[in-house]
């Protein structure tokens, strides 16, 4: 497959569109495209989503229990210790990182791209 020529603009996504060549490359090679770019970590995207959960919840006006038992389902919440329970901790921590990220305005970040004049 010879004869083929991508034209990448030097510009701040230069990076980016450098590895979307590379994997259009791979695809005409009918070769394994590997991770996409922009893709995260299972575990990091999975964290992700339940943060946004949690601070759905957390908005809503629920407590930190039932924002666990929306998580995790209620069969993972002891009645007794749940001041002791790790899965308190981790909701408040997941409650704290969804603030954090709407206070960062994830969701312009993930729009980032969405209406962006490229000229």
């Amino acid at each position: 497959m010879s004869g083929y020529s991508v034209d990448l603009p030097l510009d701040a996504d230069f990076e980016l569109r450098l590895e979307a060549a590379r994997r259009f490359w791979l695809a005409l090679e009918r070769r394994a495209l590997g991770m996409p770019p922009l893709a995260l970590p299972a575990l990091k995207q999975r964290r992700l989503i339940l943060a946004l959960r949690a601070v759905d919840g957390w908005q809503e006006g629920n407590s930190y229990r039932q924002i666990a038992q929306g998580l995790f389902g209620s069969h993972r919440i002891a009645e007794r210790a749940w001041k002791t329970d790790d899965l308190r901790s981790r909701t408040i921590r997941l409650v704290k990182l969804g603030r954090r990220l709407m206070r960062l305005r994830w969701r312009a970040l993930l729009d980032r791209r969405r209406g962006r004049d490229d000229k």
